[in-house]
């Protein structure tokens, strides 16, 4: 890995990671609101940030210096990889400003025929960019390092047919990978609280994701709205 690429990675160690994301039908869904909830974070201690989108990138990226993991999610027929699945939206991810590419490293089908292992060679070759694999297993994860990924997440842990039986936070794959990898690894899914993060400190995750629990205001209103709803009165006249 090269020098620039440690030194970025290094500056995550031990470090808060805020997911700054919207649903497409939210009003959240702004390139001026995410990067403001970007700022917001960074002002209040986040060490990096993961985005969506290359105009959401490009708008956190003019308004902070922090370290910007970049994706894009995109839904392709007839395969369930979607998080930056092909060289041309990492390229996009690259170009707007991204420090860092997460890439979808499950071992699902992907589309072209372009494995995990060539998407991380091209993108350190072609771009100069590190390689954040989100994962959802062991396997996926150490198959991952071994292809060059820089950092393995564990992203993806219960949101595939694989592990769909399974919830975030992966506390027991998070173990397993800190056991078995020599790459940084980051804990990323269901971490709902500051205690929650410190447990995946504990165990040895690198640094922490948060996502949701932070600036997923859709779905935290809809949590909340939820159990209002199956604790409304029945009996009233």
């Amino acid at each position: 890995m090269l020098r620039d690429s440690l030194n970025l990675i290094e500056t995550l160690r031990h470090g808060l990671i805020v997911s700054c994301q919207a649903p497409p039908d939210s009003p959240l869904h702004e390139p001026m609101v995410i990067a403001a909830m970007a700022q917001a974070a960074v002002l209040n201690g986040a060490v990096g940030l993961r985005i969506d989108t290359p105009d959401h990138v490009r708008a956190v990226r003019a308004k902070v210096r922090s370290p910007i993991i970049g994706l894009w999610k995109r839904s392709l027929p007839g395969y369930d990889v979607y998080i930056t699945p092909q060289f041309e939206h990492a390229e996009a991810i690259a170009s707007a400003g991204a420090d860092i590419i997460a890439i979808d490293a499950t071992t699902r089908e992907r589309p072209s025929g372009e494995t995990v292992a060539t998407l991380i060679s091209r993108i350190h070759d072609e771009l100069g960019k590190p390689v954040m694999a989100d994962v959802d297993t062991l396997e996926a994860a150490t198959t991952a390092a071994a292809a060059g990924a820089d950092i393995v997440g564990t992203t993806l842990y219960g949101y595939t047919a694989q592990t769909q039986n399974l919830s975030p936070p992966g506390f027991d794959l998070l173990a397993q990978m800190v056991e078995h990898l020599d790459v940084p690894v980051i804990c990323e899914g269901g971490i709902a609280s500051p205690q929650m993060a410190k447990d995946a400190l504990k165990i040895g995750a690198y640094a922490v994701v948060v996502g949701t629990a932070i600036t997923g205001i859709d779905l935290q209103v809809k949590a909340y709205r939820a159990v209002f709803a199956d604790n409304a009165p029945t009996n009233l006249p």
